[in-house]
């Protein structure tokens, strides 16, 4: 599941490392290459509850099977694009399947391990969040300065193919438990604990892609190192990000209101200080390291404050937590795109930080109820 989710992963975020390159090769602006972060995500909101509703009858591991089928197929329409149309309807087919298969991954570690592990496992499963920053998108990036940004998609294609087949031989067989209906989502919805996770998820999540989409044109034209400096630097924050995720992972599951704030601070200092000490190579390397830190604890957390909110129903739970941050990550990416291309890379992450600096106000006035997890149904 983790494999599968690094394919999935780094399929999505890729274009971060080759913005300017894809588009450099077809004539268009850094904001209109960001569409390329903002499809997936708006297609995935809209997948997730559909495609999981549509299909809760039928065994979850030939639902997941036909999601990664569909990955080789959208790597492969970029791989051999010709026009940007169809690089973007590629990133239709990357949406549906990031929609579905988070869906039913977000939720799926209690079936899998003893309830003792699900922690654990959870950690394991969403560590393929950071493993696509620390190993996904260097590798690709270098890949594409070695033999072209096509050839990156070529390899994703064979990975994912790769990955079909060992899902389909190992991940035992799943049937559709509770039903996930209309009706049980819109329950969801109206519960207060939800709701708190959807607010708190839409400032993170909007701040972080709001200015990660980004990073590479600030690397390139305010700290000014070249593109082997980008992915070396993007190496570094994916490592970060990976140790984040196994500390948000178990700090989330005693103290989630505090783990909650301290990742909102380093990603909000981190946004806020790039403008003044990134001019310096130094200075974004220690920051980066901050916002890895930061960022790699958000997936797990988020997740997992999701699940806990409702217990009864996990991939119920799951199908909200895919749409939300989904929609908040195209949004994100969109909404930088506008500022970079009428201002600059700086403007995106200033506004970005203060966007993060808001969860931890939401987090401070929330009312305390003296339980772990808050219930304020």
């Amino acid at each position: 599941m983790t494999i599968a989710l690094f394919a999935i992963i780094t399929t999505e975020i890729l274009p971060i490392g080759l913005l300017t390159s894809i588009a450099g090769d077809f004539a268009i602006s850094d904001g209109m290459a960001g569409l390329m972060m903002t499809m997936p995500g708006l297609v995935a909101a809209v997948a997730a509850p559909v495609v999981t509703v549509a299909t809760a009858r039928i065994d979850r591991r030939h639902m997941l099977g036909l999601f990664i089928f569909l990955l080789v197929l959208a790597n492969v329409l970029v791989a051999v694009a010709a026009a940007y149309w169809v690089v973007l309807a590629s990133r239709v087919l990357v949406g549906i399947t990031i929609g579905g298969f988070w869906s039913i991954a977000a939720g799926l570690a209690e079936r899998l391990v003893p309830e003792s592990a699900v922690a654990r496992a959870n950690s394991v499963i969403f560590a393929a969040v950071p493993l696509g920053s620390v190993v996904g998108v260097p590798a690709g990036t270098l890949l594409g300065e070695l033999a072209g940004w096509r050839m990156t998609f070529v390899v994703l294609a064979v990975l994912s193919a790769a990955m079909l087949g060992l899902l389909l031989i190992f991940l035992p067989s799943l049937p559709a438990g509770r039903a996930t209906r209309v009706a049980v989502l819109r329950a969801l919805f109206r519960g207060m604990n939800i709701r708190y996770a959807l607010l708190l998820t839409f400032l993170i999540v909007l701040a972080h892609f709001g200015a990660y989409t980004y990073v590479t044109p600030f690397l390139e034209q305010v700290t000014r190192v070249d593109s082997a400096a980008v992915t070396v630097l993007l190496l570094v924050y994916g490592a970060a990000g990976l140790a984040g995720n196994f500390f948000g992972g178990t700090a989330v599951a005693h103290r989630p209101r505090l783990t909650f704030g301290v990742v909102a601070a380093l990603i909000a200092a981190a946004m806020l200080l790039l403008p003044i000490l990134g001019r310096w190579e130094i200075g974004a390397l220690a920051l980066l390291i901050v916002w890895g830190i930061g960022y790699g604890a958000v997936p797990v957390s988020t997740q997992t404050w999701f699940v806990k909110a409702a217990p009864e129903t996990p991939e119920a739970a799951a199908v909200l937590f895919t749409a939300s941050f989904q929609a908040t990550f195209s949004l994100g990416a969109l909404t930088g795109g506008v500022i970079v291309d009428h201002s600059s890379p700086s403007a995106v992450l200033l506004l970005a930080g203060g966007a993060a600096a808001l969860v931890i106000v939401v987090i401070a006035t929330h009312s305390v109820t003296g339980r772990t997890w808050p219930d304020h149904r």
